[in-house]
């Protein structure tokens, strides 16, 4: 594995003013950013990326045209780092890079949980750090992300990673203290809406209906709803209730909902994946934990 060594111009007139870039972990959500900046007219030149497993690494230098390298080569070589791995894997992969990257540059980290006073606390002191909470939709170019700034991080810090992940979807900067609810709410959100999908088109084939056409109703279902919401700008209890007739179809399966109490169980949800959340940050906080 080795870095192209190219001199790159001034910037002008290229997304992310002609920085360089380097994704740590190039797994499904690693190569999500990948795919998401190089769509937005990031060159090749301009993006390293790193994966332990040999296949990967052959893999995507034949999809994007970009450099494969060692995490501290990357690290050395460019102005911003994006480290996607486990939160488990974190503390490793800080220790490697250290001592590797350059004054002012800026690292941005994808790990659930892991806050970044802890990632601070490994690296060279004042090195800017940007904490996100992506999710999979990004795969799709319609992710939600949440950004945190860390001690040493400025708005121009904040704004380059706006950049970078408005490639992929929306962003939206929080203060860190709402990281945990971030990642229960639209972190994690996706598996509950696949959850609700899968129940829905089970549901239809136990009425009768053949499995692809319930999955195409439940799909677009989701889908317009989804748009509704956001293009209207109603609560969606008004949209709820335009649906609910009384006496009707609507309002007798709301009601089931409500008497399997399935508000509450969503609530016991959300919550049990903000404490897992907590539970991942102080497990970084302390090297040596297996979260």
């Amino acid at each position: 594995m080795t870095s192209t060594g190219a001199v790159l111009d001034d910037g002008v007139g290229l997304p992310g003013g002609g920085l360089r870039l380097a994704i740590l972990g190039a797994g499904v959500m690693g190569e999500t950013v990948l795919s998401g900046l190089v769509r937005a007219g990031w060159t090749p030149d301009r993006i390293l990326a790193t994966d332990r497993r040999p296949q990967r690494q052959l893999e995507l230098t034949a999809r994007y045209g970009i450099t494969m390298c060692e995490n501290g080569e990357a690290a050395a070589a460019v102005d911003t780092v994006v480290l996607v791995v486990k939160p488990q894997d974190m503390a490793d992969l800080l220790a490697e890079i250290a001592p590797a990257l350059r004054p002012g540059t800026l690292v941005v980290s994808l790990a659930a949980g892991v806050d970044t006073a802890s990632i601070e606390a490994v690296l060279p002191a004042g090195t800017p750090v940007v904490r996100v909470m992506p999710n999979t939709p990004a795969q799709v170019d319609e992710g939600m992300a949440a950004i945190s700034p860390g001690s040493a991080s400025t708005d121009e810090h904040l704004d380059r990673v706006t950049e970078i992940l408005s490639a992929t979807g929306r962003v939206v900067t929080l203060p860190e203290r709402y990281q945990d609810a971030v990642t229960a709410i639209s972190g994690s959100g996706p598996a509950y809406l696949f959850f609700v999908v899968e129940a829905m088109i089970e549901a239809g084939v136990h009425l009768g209906l053949p499995r692809d056409t319930a999955t195409e109703l439940v799909v677009q279902t989701m889908l317009g709803s989804a748009k509704l919401l956001r293009e209207t700008g109603e609560h969606p209890t008004v949209l709820r209730e335009r649906v609910t007739s009384p006496g009707g179809t609507t309002a007798a399966a709301v009601r089931q909902l409500e008497d399997h109490k399935v508000r509450a169980a969503f609530l016991s949800a959300i919550e049990a994946a903000r404490d897992r959340s907590r539970d991942l940050a102080e497990a970084a906080r302390q090297p040596g934990t297996r979260p």
